[in-house]
């Protein structure tokens, strides 16, 4: 599994690095780019509603497949927008590409769900962020590499070639897993968004602490793949140094990982998630005090260190949820992964608008206000443990 989601993340890094440069240029804007990208994770909320309705019992693999269709289908369509840039084609892309994430999403938490045992999901998730973290460390480096030196057609030619590897891996040494059931038919006239909007209801008012922590450092995410890469190749210009902000955002994740997997932490994991959070958003503060391309690198560095130690706890959190659901666990799946898709579609929109008007630099800093202030809010407020109303969610059956 790690091989296969590997050489996604890696191809998938090597776009993200490149489409907000990309978009920027093709449309004249930065507020136009954001609006852009916030399609893709409108799109993938819109996957969210509608999965768990499709997919009655998921395939961890067969999602994962999915996947890999959807970086072909993505890459095809980028292509034909450098001949066109007809807006039309752009959002078709992003479309594609947000329901991309949905089917890797869905995919990976499904696998930890049902096969990781409750004392080890923190770990397996650490595991999968080093894996993350090396691929999106090296990703920006191709991927500038490739834009700056190649050009377009050699980017979108790269993100294909590690989307095959991975399909590769997949028919030739595939794996085995352990009660994951299989996919149904496509049943289109089951499909009833209001009563997954119902459970979807039920489910926040149990959870909302661990979704408003996702939605929170999903927004810094966002910010950095859009906004940040536009500061970035700012910082180039000035000092060679530049080149490391966004790796530097990634690489604590490489060592971190293994070290927290290894702690085999599984209690506590809510609060630990919000102090982290409340470190992100003071150390993102500091991105706005212009202190040159080598402090802004450290800063970076160091966002990416507490925010890697944050995100495996909050995806523990959520394996926990979809265990403890049983069946049903495709709800909260989708609910989760709507809440960072929210993140996703007002992050870089609000980024790009204050960019436009304060600069790159100073949109970081504002957006790390509002980290720290919601941390310290959730401080107070998170209850101990996350009950959940089990009759009720037997009912939906």
């Amino acid at each position: 599994m790690l091989a296969m989601v590997f050489f996604l993340y890696l191809g998938d890094a090597v776009i993200s690095d490149w489409l907000p440069v990309y978009l920027q240029g093709a449309l004249s804007g930065s507020l136009l780019m954001g609006l852009m990208i916030s399609f893709s994770s409108l799109a993938g909320m819109g996957a969210d509603l509608i999965f768990p309705q499709l997919l009655k019992s998921i395939s961890s693999r067969k999602m994962i497949v999915m996947a890999i269709f959807c970086v072909f289908l993505t890459a095809g369509i980028l292509i034909l927008t450098t001949h066109w840039v007809w807006p039309v084609l752009l959002l078709l892309a992003m479309g594609t590409w947000g329901v991309y994430y949905e089917f890797l999403g869905f995919g990976l938490l499904h696998f930890v769900a049902r096969n990781a045992p409750l004392t080890t999901r923190s770990g397996v998730w650490s595991v999968d962020t080093v894996f993350k973290s090396v691929a999106y460390f090296l990703g920006p480096l191709i991927g500038s590499w490739l834009y700056l030196s190649r050009g377009n057609y050699y980017v979108i030619g790269i993100y294909v070639l590690f989307a095959s590897v991975a399909y590769l891996i997949w028919k030739v040494v595939g794996f085995k897993q352990g009660d994951e059931g299989v996919m149904e038919e496509f049943e289109t006239d089951k499909v009833n968004l209001l009563a997954e909007i119902k459970c979807w209801i039920v489910l926040f008012e149990h959870v909302w602490p661990i979704l408003v922590v996702s939605l929170t450092l999903g927004l810094v995410d966002a910010a950095f793949w859009t906004t940040g890469v536009v500061l970035s190749i700012s910082l180039i210009e000035s000092n060679l140094w530049g080149s490391l902000f966004i790796p530097a955002y990634e690489f604590p994740s490489i060592f971190l990982g293994f070290l927290i997997a290894k702690m085999g932490i599984y209690q506590g994991k809510k609060r630990l998630a919000i102090l982290y959070m409340i470190l992100t958003g003071l150390f993102t503060i500091g991105l706005g005090l212009d202190g040159g391309p080598v402090i802004m690198v450290l800063l970076a560095l160091a966002i990416g260190v507490v925010t890697s130690i944050a995100w495996p706890m909050v995806d523990a959190v959520y394996s926990d949820i979809c265990a403890r659901m049983g069946k049903e666990e495709r709800h909260m799946m989708g609910l989760s992964s709507s809440t960072v898709n929210l993140s996703y579609i007002t992050g870089p929109v609000a980024a790009g608008f204050l960019a436009s008007r304060i600069g790159e630099a100073k949109t970081m800093m504002w957006i790390g206000v509002f980290v720290a202030l919601v941390a310290v809010t959730l401080l107070f407020v998170t209850p101990l443990k996350l009950r959940l109303p089990q009759k009720e969610i037997k009912s939906w059956e």
